[in-house]
């Protein structure tokens, strides 16, 4: 019977750890990158040759959680689980859709971090990016900081995919899943870039425009690749020609398109809890009794129904404005009904 390797491969994605002390940490000598537990063999070769890097990281890390489970707050599987990183739970370490997802937005928000840092000055070892090929506008110039996506691109791919690209654990089909994830990822933020500007001119005429290249914000990167998970193909590992590569289970006659999430095992449906797959259950989860979208009270209770109670809600109102400036507001009960999943 062969034995599967899997779950010991999460080395690669458990850098999400590195919240847990690197924040604490000064990054100012190499001896630091020991103190992390979550880094695999390459990241932590990068971590000494680019001390500078690391805080754009750990950045990157604490992003990566907050993203996930802002994303995911309206459905069943919300993402809690990768709190316990680098002691991922089944969900994420069994080459799930869930995995997929999460893979593919580290790699896209660790990118997003190291591209703002350099255009904010935070990177010694790069700054703004280069002025745009494309001709400006009439009613524009080239100017500004751009984000720097090409560094950041780089930067974030030698961290996210050495690991996985030189490791021999796991299954070559587990290696190929998340490195296809990887580049999904940063497809998305590629994706991303729009022009931004900014007016100059007397009394804000905008008679002059400054424009520069930059990153969208990473909600919604996350968005798109939520898209993507909703529709992401079950993949199996087979010859093709001369080569094993990934193709779509259901639809082998095509290949796998690089816009797509790909997992290789199936999930559960995370109503229930259950430890060997690493789902929580959705009982005591909030439910919105007014929608039919996926955090509604029949999807998200699967049907077992809901519990019903009032709770007192204290807010700002009347506020009012004084010249100047500040703003004063008064505090307001109200009773608000809420759901529950049985």
């Amino acid at each position: 019977m062969k034995k599967s390797s899997t779950a010991p491969a999460l080395h690669w994605i458990y850098w999400l750890g590195i919240t847990v002390n690197g924040s604490s940490v000064g990054w100012n000598q190499t001896h630091h990158c020991k103190l992390l537990e979550g880094l695999a063999p390459d990241q932590l070769q990068l971590c000494r040759r680019n001390l500078e890097l690391m805080h754009s990281i750990v950045q990157a890390a604490k992003l990566t959680k907050l993203t996930c489970q802002k994303t995911f707050t309206d459905m069943r599987w919300n993402c809690s689980s990768i709190e316990k990183a680098p002691r991922f739970t089944p969900d994420l370490s069994k080459g799930t859709r869930e995995s997929a997802f999460v893979f593919a937005l580290a790699a896209a928000v660790l990118s997003h971090s190291i591209a703002r840092s350099c255009a904010s000055g935070d990177l010694p070892s790069c700054s703004c990016a280069p002025t745009p090929a494309e001709k400006p506008g009439p009613d524009f110039r080239w100017g500004g900081c751009g984000d720097n996506i090409a560094y950041g691109l780089n930067m974030g791919s030698a961290f996210s995919d050495a690991p996985v690209k030189n490791s021999r654990s796991g299954s070559q089909a587990f290696r190929l899943m998340h490195l296809h994830n990887n580049a999904v990822g940063r497809q998305c933020l590629s994706d991303a870039v729009e022009t931004k500007c900014k007016c100059h001119g007397v009394s804000g005429s905008c008679s002059i425009k400054t424009c520069w290249k930059g990153l969208q914000d990473i909600g919604h990167v996350a968005t798109d690749l939520k898209s993507r998970y909703l529709t992401a193909t079950k993949v199996t590992h087979r010859h093709v020609g001369t080569t094993r590569q990934l193709v779509p289970r259901e639809l082998d006659v095509r290949p796998v398109r690089d816009t797509e999430l790909v997992y290789l095992v199936s999930s559960p449906d995370y109503c229930t809890a259950n430890e060997k797959f690493g789902s929580l259950g959705t009982q005591d989860r909030h439910c919105n009794k007014t929608t039919s979208g996926s955090d509604s009270c029949s999807l998200m209770c699967c049907g077992r129904g809901y519990n019903r109670y009032m709770e007192k809600v204290v807010e700002r109102c009347q506020c009012k404005y004084h010249w100047c400036c500040y703003v004063t507001c008064k505090k307001c009960e109200r009773t608000v009904e809420r759901y529950v999943c049985k």
